[in-house]
């Protein structure tokens, strides 16, 4: 396989979805899909009436069609459902998960890479979060059903991914260490192919794994400890979007409140091409002259993402999409690296836009629930049972779960408010909504350089034409 020079990013819910994996796969890089929650947004598109028909259409291509149906008879509303009714949510996530949920995160998984990979035959891959670990195995059975051709994975350590992907190969049965607070012995969830689609027969491609990385010391750690094959790195420095990794060592705050990253956050690029892997540079790489630079530097090449973001295919909400756009244009754009937003702990990229979450009366306004669950810990609750709480949750509810309360300061419930980000709005009958939050690279304030002259908006095909400017055209 020829490896892609640009990879686009897997961001948020959503924001990469089918049409931007498949707009960037169509100029010859690697159009990524993020697998981030794609069962609540499968669900929506269902509800909303599947404008279009796209997800019907990937339905009816699914393998096990039995399976598609009752996704269909559950979710589907002709015409959509009204104006302000709250979508219909599927079951949280648990130990023994319901083979509904199952089925779903699989075809929903299924449809998204079906979908990006329609129509051509160059590389699609997808973007999945170590912080997100019970939906995993559901997620990668479906993306490699539908032929994913990579996969990415960051926000945290995926040791066990490769040995999944080469057990799905032939759809056989494994399982899962979770990460379990207090925990006092291992804590696995199981997936069986087979006994969720009895059907099944021959066997899968194996794509290619790309865990995301932020060190040399955690690619050294990958190779030694992986449960199957690592066929290069992605490498995020803490200007990329998102979740970014902690600084190594006592985490410490500059004056404006963010992680301060020192020489020690340092990837050494030599070490790493010693190694032997391809390695793309992400963070700060959207540009014509990074990439000329990262390729000088032994790099396969760039991840791009915050460009991508706000290009016309992308999965965002085109009115928030606009007025960044806007704000970037005159110069007043300002992104917000947080220690305390995410409830995974880790630092989070924050675009500062009123009317979002970044704003302090947003965020107090908001009732605090938790009722999709993806970011939610994992802890031994005593006799090898586990319970679930998350710092985003209602408060009382978290510390009554042995949870700390200086830990639910300032978390916002990212599962419900980067899904407002692309339009998927959960309405509550109290007539309240929830508010979207907004993620981005420090590159966001660069982004006029990818806009036509005279316009106002720009496509992925004029972020691929601008990084490769400075190739040579044979070596774009």
């Amino acid at each position: 396989m020829t490896l892609p020079k640009i990879i686009q990013g897997g961001m948020g819910v959503a924001i990469s979805d089918w049409k931007l994996a498949r707009a960037v796969a169509l100029q010859g890089q690697l159009g990524v899909v993020s697998g981030t929650g794609l069962a609540i947004v499968l669900t929506a598109r269902l509800q909303e009436g599947d404008r279009g028909g796209n997800m019907r259409r990937a339905l009816a291509h699914f393998p096990f069609q039995a399976a598609a149906q009752r996704v269909l008879e559950r979710y589907f509303v002709e015409d959509g459902i009204p104006k302000g009714q709250p979508y219909r949510r599927p079951p949280m996530w648990s130990m023994t998960p319901a083979r509904d949920l199952e089925e779903l995160t699989v075809i929903a998984n299924f449809i998204e890479v079906f979908l990006a990979k329609e129509g051509h035959t160059n590389a699609v891959g997808i973007n999945l979060l170590e912080k997100v670990q019970m939906p995993t195995m559901a997620s990668l059975y479906g993306a490699m059903l539908a032929g994913v051709d990579y996969v990415l994975m960051g926000a945290g350590i995926p040791l066990q991914i490769g040995g999944i992907l080469d057990k799905f190969t032939q759809h056989e049965a494994t399982s899962y260490r979770l990460d379990v607070i207090d925990a006092h012995g291992d804590h696995l969830l199981h997936f069986d192919p087979r006994a969720l689609f009895p059907e099944v027969s021959g066997t899968l491609k194996r794509p290619m794994f790309l865990p995301i990385i932020s060190s040399f010391v955690l690619a050294q750690a990958l190779l030694k400890r992986t449960s199957g094959r690592i066929d290069g790195f992605v490498v995020e420095t803490p200007i990329a979007g998102g979740h970014n990794a902690p600084p190594r060592g006592q985490m410490q705050l500059n004056e404006k409140g963010e992680p301060i990253y020192t020489e020690k956050d340092t990837v050494d690029l030599e070490k790493l091409g010693k190694l032997g892997l391809p390695f793309w540079l992400g963070g700060g790489y959207g540009n014509a002259e990074k990439l000329v630079e990262a390729l000088a530097l032994g790099a396969a090449g760039i991840q791009v993402g915050t460009a991508f973001a706000y290009c016309d295919e992308s999965g965002m909400a085109a009115p928030l999409r606009a007025r960044i756009l806007q704000q970037v244009m005159a110069g007043d754009v300002r992104v917000q690296t947080s220690p305390f937003v995410s409830p995974t702990g880790f630092p989070f990229k924050v675009v500062q836009l009123e009317g979002t979450l970044s704003e302090a009366s947003v965020y107090n306004d908001r009732k605090r629930i938790c009722d999709i669950g993806y970011l939610r810990h994992i802890y031994e609750e005593g006799e090898g049972e586990v319970g679930f709480r998350c710092p985003a949750e209602p408060v009382d509810q978290y510390v009554r779960k042995g949870g700390a309360p200086e830990d639910t300061v300032g978390r916002v419930c990212l599962c419900n408010a980067l899904g407002s980000a692309t339009g998927y709005i959960q309405h509550h009958r109290d007539g309240t909504q929830e508010p979207a939050i907004v993620t981005s690279g420090d590159d966001l304030v660069n982004l006029r350089k990818f806009l036509p002259e005279g316009t106002t908006h720009y496509t992925a095909a004029d972020v691929i034409a601008q990084l490769l400017s400075k190739l040579p055209s044979e070596s774009a």
